[in-house]
Protein backbone atom coordinates (compact mmCIF):
# COMPACT_ATOMS: atom_id res chain seq x y z
CA UNK A 1 0.00 0.00 0.00
CA UNK A 2 1.15 3.29 -1.01
CA UNK A 3 2.05 5.73 2.12
CA UNK A 4 0.51 8.54 0.27
CA UNK A 5 -2.94 7.79 1.51
CA UNK A 6 -1.87 7.65 5.04
CA UNK A 7 0.13 11.37 4.75
CA UNK A 8 -3.11 12.46 3.44
CA UNK A 9 -4.74 10.88 5.96
CA UNK A 10 -2.61 12.30 8.89
CA UNK A 11 -2.46 16.26 6.99
CA UNK A 12 -7.12 15.93 6.73
CA UNK A 13 -6.61 15.10 11.26
CA UNK A 14 -4.15 18.10 11.92
CA UNK A 15 -6.67 20.28 10.01
CA UNK A 16 -9.18 19.14 11.56
CA UNK A 17 -7.40 19.69 14.68
CA UNK A 18 -6.71 23.02 13.78
CA UNK A 19 -10.17 23.32 12.59
CA UNK A 20 -13.20 22.28 15.17
CA UNK A 21 -11.53 24.49 17.96
CA UNK A 22 -11.68 27.57 15.77
CA UNK A 23 -15.08 26.49 13.35
CA UNK A 24 -16.91 26.45 16.80
CA UNK A 25 -15.34 29.34 18.56
CA UNK A 26 -16.72 31.69 15.84
CA UNK A 27 -19.74 30.08 15.48
CA UNK A 28 -20.13 30.79 18.96
CA UNK A 29 -19.01 34.25 18.75
CA UNK A 30 -21.63 35.15 16.15
CA UNK A 31 -24.57 33.77 17.86
CA UNK A 32 -27.08 36.78 19.66
CA UNK A 33 -24.92 37.99 23.24
CA UNK A 34 -27.85 37.01 25.91
CA UNK A 35 -28.91 41.01 27.68
CA UNK A 36 -27.57 39.24 30.87
CA UNK A 37 -23.81 39.33 29.37
CA UNK A 38 -21.67 42.32 29.42
CA UNK A 39 -20.15 43.72 26.29
CA UNK A 40 -16.84 41.54 25.28
CA UNK A 41 -18.17 38.89 27.88
CA UNK A 42 -19.22 36.84 24.69
CA UNK A 43 -16.28 37.40 22.58
CA UNK A 44 -13.92 35.88 25.93
CA UNK A 45 -16.27 32.97 26.06
CA UNK A 46 -15.92 32.17 22.58
CA UNK A 47 -12.08 32.16 22.28
CA UNK A 48 -12.30 30.39 25.68
CA UNK A 49 -13.97 27.24 24.03
CA UNK A 50 -11.99 27.50 21.14
CA UNK A 51 -9.06 27.10 23.45
CA UNK A 52 -10.38 24.51 25.74
CA UNK A 53 -11.31 22.78 22.66
CA UNK A 54 -7.65 23.23 21.16
CA UNK A 55 -6.92 21.47 24.59
CA UNK A 56 -8.53 18.44 23.68
CA UNK A 57 -7.72 18.55 20.17
CA UNK A 58 -4.03 19.37 20.42
CA UNK A 59 -3.21 20.35 17.19
CA UNK A 60 -0.03 21.78 19.06
CA UNK A 61 1.27 20.83 22.38
CA UNK A 62 -0.82 22.20 25.75
CA UNK A 63 0.91 25.54 26.53
CA UNK A 64 1.39 26.49 22.81
CA UNK A 65 -2.45 26.37 22.30
CA UNK A 66 -2.97 28.54 25.43
CA UNK A 67 -0.69 31.39 24.37
CA UNK A 68 -2.10 31.10 21.03
CA UNK A 69 -5.48 31.94 22.79
CA UNK A 70 -4.08 34.52 25.13
CA UNK A 71 -2.31 36.30 22.41
CA UNK A 72 -5.89 36.45 20.23
CA UNK A 73 -7.52 38.13 22.99
CA UNK A 74 -4.97 40.74 23.32
CA UNK A 75 -4.27 41.22 19.78
CA UNK A 76 -7.87 41.59 18.37
CA UNK A 77 -8.97 43.45 22.06
CA UNK A 78 -10.91 41.41 23.67
CA UNK A 79 -8.74 42.25 26.31
CA UNK A 80 -6.19 44.83 27.52
CA UNK A 81 -2.34 43.30 28.02
CA UNK A 82 -2.34 43.64 31.46
CA UNK A 83 -5.69 42.09 31.99
CA UNK A 84 -4.77 39.00 29.46
CA UNK A 85 -1.61 38.74 31.47
CA UNK A 86 -3.11 38.69 34.84
CA UNK A 87 -3.03 35.15 35.99
CA UNK A 88 0.69 34.51 35.93
CA UNK A 89 0.21 36.34 39.28
CA UNK A 90 -2.13 34.08 40.86
CA UNK A 91 -1.11 32.25 43.56
CA UNK A 92 -2.82 29.27 43.66
CA UNK A 93 -1.02 28.54 40.09
CA UNK A 94 2.19 28.82 41.31
CA UNK A 95 1.31 26.83 44.58
CA UNK A 96 1.30 23.76 41.83
CA UNK A 97 4.24 24.81 40.83
CA UNK A 98 5.91 24.16 43.41
CA UNK A 99 3.97 20.99 44.34
CA UNK A 100 5.48 19.85 41.05
CA UNK A 101 8.89 20.80 41.92
CA UNK A 102 8.46 19.17 45.63
CA UNK A 103 7.67 15.69 43.78
CA UNK A 104 10.67 15.51 41.54
CA UNK A 105 12.31 15.16 44.86
CA UNK A 106 9.94 12.53 46.01
CA UNK A 107 11.36 10.23 42.79
CA UNK A 108 14.76 11.44 42.78
CA UNK A 109 15.92 10.55 45.94
CA UNK A 110 14.32 7.81 45.96
CA UNK A 111 11.89 7.81 49.13
CA UNK A 112 8.76 7.06 46.68
CA UNK A 113 10.11 3.60 45.75
CA UNK A 114 11.13 2.96 49.06
CA UNK A 115 7.46 3.73 50.45
CA UNK A 116 5.95 1.03 47.64
CA UNK A 117 8.92 -1.14 48.96
CA UNK A 118 8.09 -0.95 52.49
CA UNK A 119 3.92 -1.47 52.09
CA UNK A 120 4.85 -4.71 49.52
CA UNK A 121 7.06 -6.12 52.12
CA UNK A 122 4.21 -5.43 54.71
CA UNK A 123 0.99 -6.83 52.88
CA UNK A 124 2.43 -8.45 50.12
CA UNK A 125 1.29 -12.13 50.60
CA UNK A 126 -1.74 -12.02 49.04
CA UNK A 127 -2.91 -10.29 45.91
CA UNK A 128 -5.38 -8.24 47.88
CA UNK A 129 -2.89 -7.35 50.34
CA UNK A 130 -0.55 -5.85 46.86
CA UNK A 131 -3.54 -4.11 46.17
CA UNK A 132 -3.90 -1.93 49.28
CA UNK A 133 -0.43 -1.70 49.41
CA UNK A 134 -0.14 0.49 46.08
CA UNK A 135 -3.61 1.98 47.48
CA UNK A 136 -1.27 3.21 51.08
CA UNK A 137 1.54 4.36 48.55
CA UNK A 138 -0.48 6.13 46.51
CA UNK A 139 -2.34 7.73 49.67
CA UNK A 140 1.02 9.14 51.67
CA UNK A 141 2.26 10.34 48.03
CA UNK A 142 -0.70 12.16 46.90
CA UNK A 143 -0.18 15.06 49.26
CA UNK A 144 3.27 16.42 48.23
CA UNK A 145 2.42 14.93 44.08
CA UNK A 146 0.27 16.93 42.14
CA UNK A 147 0.91 15.28 38.80
CA UNK A 148 -0.76 11.97 39.42
CA UNK A 149 0.56 10.87 36.11
CA UNK A 150 3.92 11.16 37.91
CA UNK A 151 2.62 9.12 40.73
CA UNK A 152 1.65 6.47 38.74
CA UNK A 153 3.55 6.40 35.78
CA UNK A 154 7.44 7.18 38.11
CA UNK A 155 6.59 5.38 41.29
CA UNK A 156 3.28 2.73 41.09
CA UNK A 157 3.47 1.19 37.72
CA UNK A 158 7.58 0.09 37.50
CA UNK A 159 6.44 -1.75 41.06
CA UNK A 160 2.94 -3.48 39.11
CA UNK A 161 5.49 -4.29 36.31
CA UNK A 162 8.00 -6.12 38.52
CA UNK A 163 5.72 -7.63 40.63
CA UNK A 164 3.77 -8.69 37.76
CA UNK A 165 6.98 -10.63 35.84
CA UNK A 166 7.69 -12.11 39.42
CA UNK A 167 4.67 -13.67 39.50
CA UNK A 168 5.26 -14.91 35.45
CA UNK A 169 2.69 -12.19 34.47
CA UNK A 170 3.20 -10.38 31.31
CA UNK A 171 1.15 -7.85 29.08
CA UNK A 172 -0.84 -8.82 26.15
CA UNK A 173 -0.85 -12.49 26.50
CA UNK A 174 -2.52 -15.54 27.80
CA UNK A 175 -0.72 -14.43 31.40
CA UNK A 176 -1.96 -10.81 31.74
CA UNK A 177 -4.79 -11.57 34.32
CA UNK A 178 -2.42 -13.89 36.51
CA UNK A 179 -1.53 -10.48 38.62
CA UNK A 180 -0.63 -8.03 36.26
CA UNK A 181 -3.90 -6.69 34.78
CA UNK A 182 -5.64 -6.47 38.61
CA UNK A 183 -2.77 -4.48 40.16
CA UNK A 184 -3.25 -2.56 36.91
CA UNK A 185 -6.98 -1.41 37.40
CA UNK A 186 -6.80 -1.29 40.74
CA UNK A 187 -3.74 1.70 40.27
CA UNK A 188 -5.82 3.11 38.22
CA UNK A 189 -9.24 2.73 40.70
CA UNK A 190 -6.88 3.69 43.59
CA UNK A 191 -4.98 7.06 42.07
CA UNK A 192 -9.21 9.06 41.36
CA UNK A 193 -9.26 8.43 45.04
CA UNK A 194 -6.24 9.91 46.38
CA UNK A 195 -6.22 12.86 43.62
CA UNK A 196 -9.56 13.59 45.46
CA UNK A 197 -8.25 13.75 48.74
CA UNK A 198 -6.32 16.64 48.60
CA UNK A 199 -5.96 19.61 47.38
CA UNK A 200 -2.68 19.29 46.10
CA UNK A 201 -2.83 15.89 44.80
CA UNK A 202 -4.05 16.67 41.08
CA UNK A 203 -3.00 19.82 39.22
CA UNK A 204 -6.86 20.52 38.83
CA UNK A 205 -7.14 20.91 41.98
CA UNK A 206 -6.32 24.05 42.94
CA UNK A 207 -8.18 25.03 39.63
CA UNK A 208 -11.44 24.22 41.64
CA UNK A 209 -10.15 26.68 44.48
CA UNK A 210 -9.77 28.97 42.10
CA UNK A 211 -13.26 29.04 40.59
CA UNK A 212 -14.73 28.05 43.74
CA UNK A 213 -13.04 31.42 45.25
CA UNK A 214 -14.47 33.60 42.14
CA UNK A 215 -18.20 32.23 43.46
CA UNK A 216 -17.45 33.13 46.91
CA UNK A 217 -16.96 29.86 48.54
CA UNK A 218 -12.46 29.56 49.70
CA UNK A 219 -11.36 26.10 49.97
CA UNK A 220 -8.56 25.68 52.28
CA UNK A 221 -5.89 22.75 51.94
CA UNK A 222 -7.70 21.93 55.25
CA UNK A 223 -11.26 22.11 54.97
CA UNK A 224 -10.60 20.14 51.39
CA UNK A 225 -8.57 17.45 53.18
CA UNK A 226 -10.87 17.16 56.06
CA UNK A 227 -13.77 16.92 54.02
CA UNK A 228 -12.63 14.15 51.82
CA UNK A 229 -10.94 12.25 54.77
CA UNK A 230 -13.79 9.79 55.69
CA UNK A 231 -15.48 8.64 51.97
CA UNK A 232 -11.96 8.80 50.49
CA UNK A 233 -10.73 6.03 53.26
CA UNK A 234 -13.97 4.17 52.54
CA UNK A 235 -13.32 4.44 48.96
CA UNK A 236 -9.74 3.05 49.08
CA UNK A 237 -11.04 0.19 51.31
CA UNK A 238 -13.84 -0.33 49.07
CA UNK A 239 -12.15 -0.48 45.69
CA UNK A 240 -9.16 -3.23 45.85
CA UNK A 241 -11.42 -5.20 47.05
CA UNK A 242 -14.09 -4.49 44.56
CA UNK A 243 -11.83 -5.75 42.02
CA UNK A 244 -10.59 -8.56 43.13
CA UNK A 245 -14.43 -9.20 43.23
CA UNK A 246 -15.34 -8.17 39.96
CA UNK A 247 -12.12 -8.46 38.42
CA UNK A 248 -10.06 -11.01 40.25
CA UNK A 249 -6.38 -11.91 39.74
CA UNK A 250 -6.27 -15.99 38.84
CA UNK A 251 -2.64 -15.55 41.28
CA UNK A 252 -4.64 -14.89 44.96
CA UNK A 253 -1.18 -15.97 46.86
CA UNK A 254 1.90 -13.95 46.28
CA UNK A 255 4.21 -15.21 48.66
CA UNK A 256 7.48 -14.26 47.04
CA UNK A 257 6.57 -10.46 46.74
CA UNK A 258 7.37 -9.81 50.60
CA UNK A 259 10.70 -11.45 49.71
CA UNK A 260 11.40 -10.04 46.51
CA UNK A 261 10.76 -6.49 48.20
CA UNK A 262 12.75 -6.86 50.80
CA UNK A 263 15.40 -8.00 48.61
CA UNK A 264 15.23 -4.62 47.19
CA UNK A 265 15.28 -2.58 50.37
CA UNK A 266 18.32 -4.61 51.14
CA UNK A 267 20.04 -3.33 48.11
CA UNK A 268 19.07 0.38 48.47
CA UNK A 269 20.37 0.50 52.58
CA UNK A 270 19.60 2.61 54.59
CA UNK A 271 17.65 5.98 54.00
CA UNK A 272 20.09 8.14 52.83
CA UNK A 273 20.56 11.49 53.36
CA UNK A 274 18.21 13.30 50.69
CA UNK A 275 15.66 10.99 51.27
CA UNK A 276 15.61 11.62 54.99
CA UNK A 277 15.67 15.47 54.19
CA UNK A 278 12.61 14.79 51.67
CA UNK A 279 10.73 12.87 54.66
CA UNK A 280 11.02 16.10 56.88
CA UNK A 281 10.02 18.56 54.36
CA UNK A 282 7.00 16.08 53.23
CA UNK A 283 5.97 16.42 57.10
CA UNK A 284 6.73 20.10 57.25
CA UNK A 285 4.77 21.07 54.57
CA UNK A 286 1.68 19.07 55.79
CA UNK A 287 1.99 20.45 59.00
CA UNK A 288 1.98 24.43 57.06
CA UNK A 289 -0.65 23.44 55.28
CA UNK A 290 -2.73 22.09 57.65
CA UNK A 291 -2.28 25.05 60.02
CA UNK A 292 0.10 27.37 58.50
CA UNK A 293 -2.36 29.99 57.79
CA UNK A 294 -3.85 30.15 61.00
CA UNK A 295 -0.86 29.93 63.21
CA UNK A 296 1.61 31.67 61.44
CA UNK A 297 -0.38 33.57 58.58
CA UNK A 298 1.11 31.66 56.01
CA UNK A 299 -0.85 30.89 52.66
CA UNK A 300 -0.68 27.62 51.13
CA UNK A 301 1.62 29.29 48.35
CA UNK A 302 3.92 30.40 50.51
CA UNK A 303 4.58 26.66 52.46
CA UNK A 304 4.68 25.30 49.64
CA UNK A 305 8.02 27.80 48.44
CA UNK A 306 9.22 27.06 52.13
CA UNK A 307 9.67 23.38 50.60
CA UNK A 308 11.00 24.17 47.48
CA UNK A 309 13.59 26.38 49.16
CA UNK A 310 14.23 24.06 51.86
CA UNK A 311 15.29 21.17 49.20
CA UNK A 312 17.05 23.62 47.11
CA UNK A 313 19.34 24.80 50.17
CA UNK A 314 19.96 21.55 50.94
CA UNK A 315 20.85 20.71 47.68
CA UNK A 316 18.60 18.00 47.38
CA UNK A 317 17.47 19.82 44.31
CA UNK A 318 19.26 21.94 42.12
CA UNK A 319 18.05 24.89 39.88
CA UNK A 320 18.66 22.51 37.14
CA UNK A 321 16.36 20.25 38.28
CA UNK A 322 13.12 22.82 38.28
CA UNK A 323 14.63 24.54 34.88
CA UNK A 324 14.25 20.98 33.53
CA UNK A 325 10.88 19.89 34.61
CA UNK A 326 8.70 20.68 31.59
CA UNK A 327 5.82 19.76 33.36
CA UNK A 328 5.52 22.13 35.87
CA UNK A 329 6.12 25.25 33.54
CA UNK A 330 3.70 23.91 30.88
CA UNK A 331 1.36 23.80 33.23
CA UNK A 332 1.95 27.47 35.00
CA UNK A 333 1.44 28.48 31.19
CA UNK A 334 -1.83 26.92 30.42
CA UNK A 335 -3.14 27.14 33.96
CA UNK A 336 -2.56 30.87 34.28
CA UNK A 337 -4.35 31.52 30.68
CA UNK A 338 -7.66 29.50 31.74
CA UNK A 339 -7.66 30.76 35.17
CA UNK A 340 -7.69 34.46 33.67
CA UNK A 341 -10.16 33.72 31.21
CA UNK A 342 -12.59 31.99 33.49
CA UNK A 343 -12.00 35.21 35.66
CA UNK A 344 -13.19 36.97 32.78
CA UNK A 345 -16.36 34.86 32.38
CA UNK A 346 -17.48 35.51 36.13
CA UNK A 347 -16.46 38.96 35.99
CA UNK A 348 -18.49 39.87 32.36
CA UNK A 349 -21.62 37.89 33.61
CA UNK A 350 -21.03 34.59 31.56
CA UNK A 351 -21.27 32.30 34.49
CA UNK A 352 -24.05 34.08 35.80
CA UNK A 353 -26.32 33.62 32.47
CA UNK A 354 -25.64 30.34 32.57
CA UNK A 355 -26.34 29.33 35.82
CA UNK A 356 -29.85 31.47 36.06
CA UNK A 357 -30.41 29.40 32.75
CA UNK A 358 -30.10 26.10 34.46
CA UNK A 359 -32.01 27.25 37.21
CA UNK A 360 -34.85 27.91 34.75
CA UNK A 361 -34.47 24.16 33.28
CA UNK A 362 -34.33 22.78 36.71
CA UNK A 363 -37.27 24.64 37.79
CA UNK A 364 -39.73 23.55 40.30
CA UNK A 365 -37.09 20.44 41.63
CA UNK A 366 -35.82 20.66 44.89
CA UNK A 367 -32.10 21.80 45.64
CA UNK A 368 -31.04 17.80 46.62
CA UNK A 369 -32.50 16.60 43.11
CA UNK A 370 -31.03 19.54 41.15
CA UNK A 371 -27.79 19.31 42.58
CA UNK A 372 -27.78 15.23 42.25
CA UNK A 373 -28.69 15.57 38.17
CA UNK A 374 -25.85 18.41 38.23
CA UNK A 375 -23.77 16.14 39.33
CA UNK A 376 -24.55 13.45 37.53
CA UNK A 377 -24.47 15.42 34.71
CA UNK A 378 -21.15 16.82 35.53
CA UNK A 379 -19.39 12.93 35.76
CA UNK A 380 -20.76 11.36 32.73
CA UNK A 381 -19.80 14.29 30.86
CA UNK A 382 -16.02 13.45 31.21
CA UNK A 383 -16.73 10.91 28.54
CA UNK A 384 -15.88 13.95 25.85
CA UNK A 385 -12.63 14.49 28.15
CA UNK A 386 -9.24 13.52 27.87
CA UNK A 387 -8.23 15.84 30.42
CA UNK A 388 -9.13 16.36 33.97
CA UNK A 389 -8.12 19.84 34.16
CA UNK A 390 -9.66 20.50 30.63
CA UNK A 391 -12.92 19.64 32.04
CA UNK A 392 -12.33 21.57 34.79
CA UNK A 393 -12.06 24.54 33.13
CA UNK A 394 -14.18 24.28 30.25
CA UNK A 395 -17.77 23.47 33.03
CA UNK A 396 -16.52 23.26 36.74
CA UNK A 397 -17.39 27.46 36.97
CA UNK A 398 -20.72 26.92 35.36
CA UNK A 399 -22.14 23.99 37.12
CA UNK A 400 -21.24 25.43 40.69
CA UNK A 401 -22.75 28.26 39.15
CA UNK A 402 -25.76 26.10 38.55
CA UNK A 403 -25.88 24.40 41.71
CA UNK A 404 -25.88 27.69 44.38
CA UNK A 405 -28.34 28.73 41.91
CA UNK A 406 -30.63 25.97 42.88
CA UNK A 407 -29.94 26.29 46.24
CA UNK A 408 -27.73 24.00 47.26
CA UNK A 409 -25.17 25.13 49.97
CA UNK A 410 -21.70 26.47 48.74
CA UNK A 411 -19.38 24.50 50.47
CA UNK A 412 -20.76 21.44 49.80
CA UNK A 413 -21.43 21.92 46.19
CA UNK A 414 -17.82 23.10 45.71
CA UNK A 415 -16.05 20.04 47.27
CA UNK A 416 -18.40 17.46 45.70
CA UNK A 417 -18.31 18.75 42.36
CA UNK A 418 -14.45 19.18 42.72
CA UNK A 419 -13.90 15.67 44.34
CA UNK A 420 -15.85 14.51 40.95
CA UNK A 421 -13.65 16.44 39.05
CA UNK A 422 -11.16 13.53 40.11
CA UNK A 423 -13.15 10.73 40.35
CA UNK A 424 -14.32 10.81 36.75
CA UNK A 425 -10.36 10.21 35.89
CA UNK A 426 -10.32 6.34 35.06
CA UNK A 427 -13.38 5.85 33.20
CA UNK A 428 -11.77 5.43 29.76
CA UNK A 429 -8.43 4.64 28.65
CA UNK A 430 -7.61 8.13 27.75
CA UNK A 431 -9.48 10.09 30.73
CA UNK A 432 -6.86 11.59 32.79
CA UNK A 433 -2.91 11.67 32.26
CA UNK A 434 -2.75 7.96 34.22
CA UNK A 435 -5.29 6.58 32.19
CA UNK A 436 -3.03 5.93 29.17
CA UNK A 437 -0.23 5.06 31.25
CA UNK A 438 -1.93 2.13 32.97
CA UNK A 439 -3.33 1.33 29.69
CA UNK A 440 -0.81 1.56 27.73
CA UNK A 441 1.03 -1.42 29.41
CA UNK A 442 -0.98 -3.95 27.94
CA UNK A 443 -2.55 -5.79 31.17
CA UNK A 444 -6.21 -4.56 30.71
CA UNK A 445 -7.78 -4.61 27.64
CA UNK A 446 -10.15 -1.90 26.40
CA UNK A 447 -13.58 -3.22 26.82
CA UNK A 448 -12.37 -4.45 30.63
CA UNK A 449 -11.10 -1.03 31.12
CA UNK A 450 -14.21 0.73 29.99
CA UNK A 451 -16.38 -2.31 32.26
CA UNK A 452 -14.28 -1.27 35.03
CA UNK A 453 -14.44 2.16 34.61
CA UNK A 454 -18.00 2.06 35.01
CA UNK A 455 -18.12 -0.36 37.78
CA UNK A 456 -16.03 1.47 39.74
CA UNK A 457 -17.21 4.82 38.87
CA UNK A 458 -20.76 4.08 40.26
CA UNK A 459 -19.48 2.61 43.20
CA UNK A 460 -17.38 6.29 43.93
CA UNK A 461 -20.59 7.60 43.72
CA UNK A 462 -22.73 5.81 46.02
CA UNK A 463 -19.80 6.27 48.20
CA UNK A 464 -18.89 9.67 48.18
CA UNK A 465 -22.55 11.17 47.44
CA UNK A 466 -23.59 8.65 50.48
CA UNK A 467 -21.31 8.15 53.21
CA UNK A 468 -19.50 11.96 52.03
CA UNK A 469 -23.12 13.17 52.39
CA UNK A 470 -23.18 12.43 56.02
CA UNK A 471 -19.58 13.31 56.98
CA UNK A 472 -20.84 16.80 55.45
CA UNK A 473 -23.75 16.51 57.71
CA UNK A 474 -21.35 16.47 60.45
CA UNK A 475 -19.06 19.15 59.33
CA UNK A 476 -22.06 21.40 58.95
CA UNK A 477 -21.84 22.35 55.31
CA UNK A 478 -25.69 21.06 54.39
Amino acid sequence: MSPKPARQGRRWWTAARWATPIAIGLALYLLPRPAAVEPGGWAVLAVFVATVLGLIAQPMPLAAVALTGLTFTMITGVLEPAVALSGFAEPTIWLIVAAFFISIAVTKTGLGRRVALWFVAMLGRRSLGLGYGLALTDLILAPATPSNTARSGGVIYPIIASLSEQAGSRPNGETRRRLGAYLTATAMGVNVITSAMFATAMAANPLVQEFAGAQGVEISWLTWTVAAIVPGIVALVVIPALLYKVYPPELRDTPEAPRAARAQLAELGPMTRPEWIMAGVFVTLLTLWSLGSQVWGLSATASAFVGVATLLITRVLTWNDLAGDKSAWTTLTWFAVLVMMAGQLQKLGVIGWFSTTITGVAGGLSWQVAFVLLTLVYFASHYAFASNTAHVAAMYGAFLAAALATGAPPMMAALVLGFISSLYGGLTHYSSGPAPVLFGSGYVTLAEWWRNGVIVAAVNIVVWMGVGALWFKILGYW
